[in-house]
């Protein structure tokens, strides 16, 4: 059931978006991920709460994980997150049995990376930080090993500045958290070889991802450039006391999150158009109405008044449950969501 989802047209599955995906389900599921594409061990250098969702991923496939983290605790940190991944992936139709059996650590980079198939990056969001350690990664790694960043906003090209070979490096984005969300964005340097990205694709793809290969770089890649422009607007009715935050959770979980669940913002408005489709739209509703509500919406900026009135509704609001307990609310409901589309496009296709 992982991952076939509507995509792409909302109402009928890509074919290069399924075409390479396993089925999960019964015990050999593992077993045909981990051998169709060739990566049998990943390791994933950060072991915070993306290294963490990457490994229960990586382990739930049937891959060998290690994890490189100089933190002294890192074992019980990423051991506890993976425990806590287990019900979603689970849900999603994966065998959890035993997954930190494969689960390793090591403290030293160039050992944990001397024998690995894949590296998947996940270290702090610092350009200096990040050129540094790919220098080191490319030099420790083996020559075929895939070398992918999780960065959300760091092209490849800024980061690759190190390093020998550059076009090595390439971004595999994930959408938080990894095991969970399916999309990963892959996003090249002009330097990468095409047959090097392909290569990333099937893997994601193998792995029930669904991955999606931009085609230019642009800071924040488009997942969180979508999500920063909404969020500024949030952000601005918020402040403005438009709405509350609760209130404008509640507007986004009962309008666009349904919307953008099933159909993505240019379907929307092409069906939006009616018979006229987007010409409709665009000449109607986009000129007429859209572009006149852009010039009502106002600066924002993340100044102490706006700060402290997010963080006292949020404690207002959603303070009398944990983090832990909200997290496994949200994972719940985005489970619901990926297994009943996953069950239209099943039907669609029966």
């Amino acid at each position: 059931m992982r991952f076939l989802r509507v995509v792409s047209s909302g109402l009928v599955a890509r074919s290069d978006e399924i075409a390479q995906r396993p089925c999960m389900e019964g015990s050999n599921g593992m077993e045909q991920a981990r051998h169709s594409s060739g990566i049998k061990h990943a390791t994933v250098v950060g072991g915070g709460v993306i290294g963490a969702s990457w490994a229960a991923l990586f382990l739930a496939n049937g891959l060998d994980v290690t994890v490189n983290d100089p933190d002294p605790d890192i074992a019980r940190k990423v051991e506890s997150l993976v425990e806590g991944a287990t019900p979603a992936l689970a849900g999603l139709g994966y065998q959890t049995e035993g997954l930190i059996k494969r689960l390793s650590f090591e403290g030293d980079l160039a050992t944990a990376i001397a024998s690995t198939d894949l590296v998947q990056e996940c270290g702090p969001e610092r350009l200096d930080f990040k050129q540094a350690l790919w220098a080191r990664i490319e030099a420790a790694a083996p020559k075929g090993a895939l070398l992918l960043s999780s960065s959300s906003s760091i092209t490849a090209s800024a980061q690759n500045q190190q390093m020998a070979q550059p076009g090595r490096l390439i971004i595999g984005h994930p959408f938080n958290p990894p095991h969970l969300m399916p999309l990963v964005e892959v996003v090249p340097s002009d330097q990468s070889d095409p047959a090097t990205v392909a290569r990333v694709m099937a893997f994601y793809r193998e792995i029930g991802k669904v991955a999606l290969e931009l085609k230019k770089e642009i800071p924040g890649f488009v997942a969180n450039r979508l999500q920063a422009a909404i969020f500024r607007e949030c952000m601005y009715l918020a402040r403005e006391k438009v709405a509350s935050i609760r209130d404008i959770d509640d507007i986004v979980m009962s309008s666009l999150g349904i919307r953008w669940a099933t159909n993505g913002p240019f379907l929307s408005f092409h069906l939006g158009g009616g018979a006229g489709g987007m010409a409709h739209f665009v000449e109607h509703l986009g000129k007429g109405g859209m572009e006149k509500l852009w010039q009502t919406f106002g600066a924002v900026s993340y100044d102490d008044e706006t700060c402290r009135l997010l963080i006292d509704q949020a404690q207002e609001f959603y303070g009398d449950r944990s983090i832990d307990e909200l997290g496994q609310i949200r994972d719940e409901r985005q489970v619901a969501v990926i297994t009943a589309l996953d069950k239209l496009q099943e039907d669609a296709k029966s």
